[in-house]
């Protein structure tokens, strides 16, 4: 599909969900491959580039600000048939995530001592989280880029070019991590993941070329899009606030879990990868949800709106049951995959059991958080997550973890709390239809 093919057909949803599915089942691989391979030689390599993919993915979400503001907002504007301003949206989203990756890997590069010390990140961690966060916020710039990219594709409801290119860049990566691991270890685990994106950007680049007529040029910077640039803010800040500040909540979590030994880190980095592939295809669903949803208001459907996002509940939340269900059920053997010690093993198993509650509790939060968004309601979710994520997270995981010392578990009971609660809110919220009153157009 391209501009101004739109489509409202609540069965386009599934054609839009499988692809996007299987990118991020891709993309997750990019930074959990580096992991499983280099689990090999090194488990304290494994913990190191864990403790810096929490630092990452809180930083990664500034470029999704702008990504995230540019799927909902071109998403409206093909929905209500304009598209005059796309060439001024895409140009603009591409000089600012430039920018703002580019900032962010000169703080990265010279103060992550600092952050890995608010982290209280084990001192025999230090070297090699420090090489790994050193050498990936160097070609930060081309995850941006390519986050970018992606959300222009995905907005235009492309989503099976995505797929296949998050395929290219994940076998490059592999490729290069079996032959720079051997010898660079966590250096060449990074070298690789950086190559592997600038090839990605690469052929992205090549890829809107070819398929778009709306040209990407300085030429729609001048004079400066002040308004269109506003209203990208004020969509993706409010937005990526709530990602930002579950992300930031998780990373005090991390520093709750660092204080519990090694053999406890190492069993929430393998936790995290598997649960991972519990949330995928609610994330998934959500996201096309969001681009339907996009497409739907900006022609001020909102009786097709509900009933897609109904919809789409209630599939993320039968798969995800399924999924972290069986994930549970045969964890101990997936354990056995990567780890031979008994004690992480086990209590694996135990975490894997109270990730089915905080999972179904996400599902719910990814459909109805994007779906709000993509309405135009963009304030609510932030507040409630903020407030959420560190009250009943953080607060109850630390409570729970530190005085009743549950560990590892009461961090995780903390956090199944949290989704939870946040989901029965936007469900409420939801149903109250206070999203069909909101606008992010030019009336």
């Amino acid at each position: 599909m391209s501009e101004g093919q739109a489509t409202y057909d609540t069965r386009y949803l599934f054609r839009l969900t499988w692809p996007i599915f299987i990118e991020l089942l891709l993309q997750m691989m990019i930074g959990n491959v580096d992991q499983m391979m280099i689990s090999r030689y090194s488990q304290n390599s494994v913990a190191a580039i864990g403790n810096a993919n929490q630092i990452l993915n809180v930083l990664i979400i500034t470029f999704s600000i702008v990504s995230l503001a540019t799927t909902i907002l071109v998403s409206q504007y093909i929905g209500s048939k304009n598209f005059s301003a796309l060439s001024e949206i895409y140009t603009l989203a591409v000089m600012m995530n430039l920018v703002f990756s580019l900032v962010i890997s000169g703080i990265l590069i010279a103060f992550h001592p600092q952050i890995f010390s608010l982290m209280r990140i084990p001192a025999e961690l230090l070297k090699e989280t420090g090489t790994y966060i050193s050498i990936i916020s160097a070609g930060l710039f081309l995850q941006a880029l390519f986050l970018t990219f992606s959300a222009i594709f995905r907005s235009n409801a492309m989503m099976k070019e995505i797929m296949f290119l998050s395929l290219i860049v994940n076998l490059i990566n592999i490729g290069g991590n079996a032959l720079l691991i051997p010898r660079f270890r966590i250096a060449g685990a990074a070298i690789s993941s950086d190559l592997s994106r600038l090839v990605g950007v690469i052929v992205i680049i090549f890829m809107f070329r070819r398929r778009f007529n709306t040209p990407i040029s300085l030429k729609f910077l001048r004079p400066f899009p002040k308004k269109m640039c506003k209203r990208l803010l004020s969509i993706g800040l409010p937005a990526g606030g709530e990602s930002i500040s579950y992300n930031s909540a998780q990373i005090c979590i991390q520093s709750l879990t660092n204080r519990l030994g090694l053999a406890v880190i190492t069993t929430k980095v393998y936790v995290s990868i598997f649960a991972t592939v519990s949330y995928m295809f609610a994330s998934a669903v959500s996201q096309a949800a969001q681009v339907l949803v996009g497409y739907l208001m900006g022609a001020k459907d909102t009786e097709n709106t509900d009933r897609q996002v109904r919809q789409t509940f209630k599939m993320a939340l039968l798969i995800t049951l399924v999924v972290s269900s069986l994930l549970f059920i045969f964890s101990s053997q997936i354990f056995s995959l990567f780890t031979s010690d008994p004690q992480v093993i086990a209590l694996g198993r135990t975490i894997m059991g109270i990730e089915i509650a905080l999972e179904l509790g996400r599902a719910a939060n990814l459909v109805f958080v994007r779906s709000l968004q993509a309405s135009g309601d963009i304030i609510f979710p932030i507040v409630v997550c903020v407030i959420s994520a560190w009250c009943t997270g953080v607060g109850i995981g630390w409570l729970l973890s530190s005085v009743f010392d549950l560990g590892l578990a009461g961090i995780w009971i903390g956090m199944a709390c949290d989704e939870c609660l946040r989901a029965v809110i936007f469900i409420l919220r939801w149903k109250k239809g206070i999203w069909k009153t909101k606008t992010l157009l030019e009336e």
